[in-house]
């Protein structure tokens, strides 16, 4: 026996320093590697699903706020036509609307064509173009009104509502031109401004007449549609996604927007739905829909080929204004004189 060793007191032993044991080490920096991947992976996660609903709250403010041109002109510089400048309530009184009023040149007309702009343009929607159907609306003894939606005004602008606020933005105009001594009243409706059209007909009797030109109805299957045009996202959860932030930016659910009931509706009163095959915001096989539920003997509808979102009247101008002459013809709200002057006189056909 080692003296020294065998001299050592029990104190001293255990005090001698140990050896750490490698397994546990190895073990330990393996669980702090795991949860730094976790942390790591669950920050990218996060981060990533951030970015995702960000990129939807994005594409649901700027479909809630349009870009609107200002207005570039009116009635008389564009096309001649004497015109009144017209303020007038939304039916619920939200609202102050601007627009024009158009007289025919009959003064004792009782008609009026009251023009509803789409999406992302203001009452003289140059595309159309608005002034040129005006002019012609105007010929054939139509009284005429011509006003910006909220999201189009230039005072004081609001969100883009899909015909929630629309609607009754719309039935003002309606109302005014029943002040105005109308008896009868006929909604020419562009885009969103036909699917407001559809919507006001539901709760209104004072409209007696629609022409529908690439109706656009805010429902789900169009929202989505539209998106794609632009990006590559998937339909779920990117709908259920833009359904929760739409009434947090805009105030508006698309459960507000009545269009199951619009889907399946047979409006008393005559509608003639224009539609293009090739229209990329609104699918024409919505309008086919709405029109086989039509059983008004003057209802009916031109599905064009080839043709485009609200460019129908540029692609095939004189067969447009035919048979938008032979629509107004049936229903009695123009005459043949009318409708000749109207059709051939001094409109400039683009």
């Amino acid at each position: 026996m080692n003296p020294v060793s065998g001299s050592l007191a029990p104190s001293q032993r255990q005090s001698a320093p140990q050896t750490e044991d490698p397994v546990k080490e190895t073990h330990s920096g393996r669980r702090r590697l795991r949860n730094i991947a976790v942390a790591l992976f669950l920050s990218i996660l996060f981060f990533l699903i951030f970015c995702f609903v960000a990129l939807h709250a994005y594409i649901a403010w700027v479909l809630s706020n349009p870009t609107v041109a200002p207005l570039y002109s009116n009635p008389k510089q564009a096309v001649g036509m004497e015109y009144e400048d017209i303020t007038f309530p939304a039916i619920d009184g939200s609202r102050t609307m601007q627009g024009w009023y158009i007289p025919a040149e009959n003064t004792d007309s009782k008609k009026t064509i009251v023009l509803s702009h789409g999406y992302g343009a203001n009452r003289e929607e140059t595309w159309i173009p608005m002034y040129d159907l005006a002019h012609y609306a105007h010929r054939l003894n139509f009284n005429v009104i011509m006003f910006d939606y909220g999201f189009a005004s230039q005072g004081s602008k609001e969100v883009a509502t899909g015909g929630k606020k629309e609607t009754q933005q719309l039935l003002g105009a309606v109302e005014y031109a029943k002040q105005k001594g109308a008896e009868q009243v006929v909604v020419w409706g562009f885009s969103m401004g036909g699917g407001t059209a559809l919507q006001a007909a539901l709760i209104s009797d004072d409209i007696d007449a629609m022409i529908l030109d690439s109706a656009f109805l805010l429902q789900p299957d169009t929202l989505y549609h539209n998106i794609r045009q632009n990006i590559a996202l998937p339909r779920h959860p990117s709908l259920e996604i833009l359904q929760f932030l739409f009434p947090i930016l805009n105030g508006t659910s698309l459960h507000q927007i009545p269009y199951q009931k619009v889907e399946q509706e047979d409006y008393p009163i005559p509608i003639f739905f224009i539609h293009g095959t090739e229209d990329t915001k609104a699918p024409y096989e919505i309008a086919e829909q709405l029109a086989a539920n039509q059983t008004n003997p003057n209802s009916r509808s031109w599905i064009v080929k080839d043709s485009h979102h609200e460019l129908i009247f540029r692609e095939h101008p004189r067969e447009y204004l035919r048979r938008v002459s032979n629509f107004l013809g049936d229903i009695r709200l123009a005459q043949q004189d009318e409708i000749e002057n109207g059709e051939v006189g001094e409109i400039k056909l683009p």
